[in-house]
């Protein structure tokens, strides 16, 4: 798979010579490289559609040039039917899982989410996706009872804790997302982060994607609180028992997703990736989540 990208990498329309392509990361998403055309670098993303996630080549486009106009998110200079060309940001590198759990690092990307939900729409030049992810979980019980997937016993006990999140979470006032964060789509250049792939951006409110990096950075309760704190100190909300249950809501709603999400992977992908072993883990957390959010 690795190497099919690669090669799919190096003849992009857009050399106009011989180039070489340096693997920077592979996952369930797609493929990264670092491609040298002889005078300038550049960072390349190899990813198909993804129909049954509901991932769309132009949504990711369209998100990563307004995340780029918003200073979130390095230049999208070309772009083909399974291909995205960014400018390369030099000595940029993935995120490390523990300085961003650190007070700086957080209080650093929480900036930068902020900036994200606040600027972002203002360089769309479509509307923009929804990522309404209670739905998103119903589409994809509804593909796995379809396919007969391995998660369908558990479906009626999964869609219960949907409903319920739902029900907690209420009404929302939608800022446009990442909905995706995680090390993988976090860079650090050494003096600011940078957010990449685009490919779940949308409309959301911005405790989910609070609530998915600390779902994906296993944060404990001390260090979600505290980045809590920081984010609503931007948006001039309160620390207060309400938006903890509604960011453990969230965060629930963030592990059913994840958990659903390997799910339907496991039943559809090609990519050299454990979906199974994948969507088990999630959904363990998500037990747990479930206890915490009643707890609170």
């Amino acid at each position: 798979m690795m190497d099919h990208a690669r090669r799919r990498a190096m003849a992009l329309d857009f050399w106009d010579g011989p180039v070489t392509a340096q693997a920077l990361s592979s996952g369930p998403r797609g493929d990264r490289f670092r491609v040298d055309n002889g005078d300038v670098e550049y960072a390349v993303r190899i990813a198909a559609d993804q129909p049954e996630h509901a991932v769309y080549h132009y949504d990711e486009i369209a998100v990563s040039q307004a995340a780029h106009g918003a200073g979130l998110s390095p230049a999208l200079i070309h772009h083909e039917d399974d291909a995205l060309v960014f400018e390369d940001l030099r000595g940029a590198a993935t995120a490390d899982a523990e300085a961003l759990r650190r007070e700086a690092g957080m209080r650093r990307l929480v900036g930068l989410l902020g900036q994200c939900h606040l600027d972002l729409p203002g360089h769309l030049e479509v509307a923009g996706p929804m990522f309404w992810v209670f739905q998103l979980n119903r589409r994809y019980a509804r593909i796995i009872m379809q396919h007969g997937g391995a998660l369908a016993p558990e479906l009626t006990r999964l869609m219960a804790y949907n409903d319920e999140m739902e029900s907690a979470v209420g009404p929302i006032r939608p800022v446009f997302c990442h909905n995706n964060l995680g090390v993988e789509t976090i860079l650090d250049d050494g003096e600011r982060y940078w957010l990449i792939d685009w490919c779940h951006g949308g409309w959301n409110d911005g405790l989910y994607d609070l609530a998915c990096l600390a779902a994906n950075l296993k944060l404990d309760a001390g260090a979600e609180d505290e980045m809590l704190r920081h984010y609503l100190a931007l948006t001039e909300g309160p620390l207060d028992q309400t938006n903890r249950r509604k960011f453990a809501a969230w965060k629930c709603a963030a592990l059913l997703w994840s958990g659903l999400w390997g799910g339907v992977g496991e039943m559809f992908s090609d990519r050299d990736f454990d979906f199974a072993v994948y969507s088990k883990k999630r959904l363990h957390m998500l037990e747990r989540a479930i206890v915490h959010y009643r707890g609170i």
